[in-house]
């Protein structure tokens, strides 16, 4: 078995994340992709609650029997990355446990909470993003997904959901669930 992590606030989830996701479970042989909403972010806070964010990633979800959207994070403390691939790891059915992060992102690791125990306990998945590099921190098995440039960003969607429209970024049902809770002002 192998399972990835790919964890993030998904506020909201769209479809540059599932594209991504879809390329690195193909690319890597991945037989499922565990999307993990922060609950408590340590470096960013969510504009939608966390049940609304881990409704959409269902709904994103949906179309691929390789995602499985997950509650690990779910709860009062903070969202660490350690917590999140012990838990994992714990699990009888883990298998080998990769970790699928943004080059933007894994350009930060070394900040943080317990970077080198992240660093020794799974395997990366580096997205390339235009205009980000990084450094690779010494014992880091980093694996590189050269994907196509996906120009999407989940602030940029939210300002077009706060001027009253729904981006065709967003995956299947994501937008109308969107519209029906009034999320991001939509």
């Amino acid at each position: 078995m192998r399972t990835a992590i790919f964890g993030g606030t998904f506020d909201p989830i769209h479809r540059a994340h599932v594209r991504v996701a879809r390329e690195a479970a193909d690319t890597f042989s991945l037989d499922r992709v565990l999307f993990i909403p922060a609950a408590n972010p340590p470096h960013k806070e969510a504009g939608a609650s966390y049940e609304d964010r881990y409704k959409m990633v269902e709904l994103a979800c949906a179309g691929d029997p390789r995602f499985i959207p997950s509650r690990l994070e779910e709860g009062h403390e903070k969202s660490y990355s350690i917590h999140t691939i012990e838990r994992v790891k714990t699990r009888p059915d883990s298998g080998e446990v990769f970790f699928v992060i943004g080059s933007d992102a894994f350009a930060e690791i070394r900040s943080w909470y317990r970077w080198e125990d992240v660093v020794r306990e799974t395997a990366f998945i580096v997205v390339s993003r235009p205009g980000h590099a990084y450094s690779i921190p010494p014992g880091a098995n980093v694996h590189r997904l050269e994907t196509v440039a996906l120009p999407v960003s989940s602030s940029e969607t939210r300002q077009t959901l706060a001027r009253g429209e729904i981006p065709d970024e967003l995956p299947p049902g994501v937008g109308e669930y969107i519209r029906e809770h009034g999320l991001y002002g939509a």
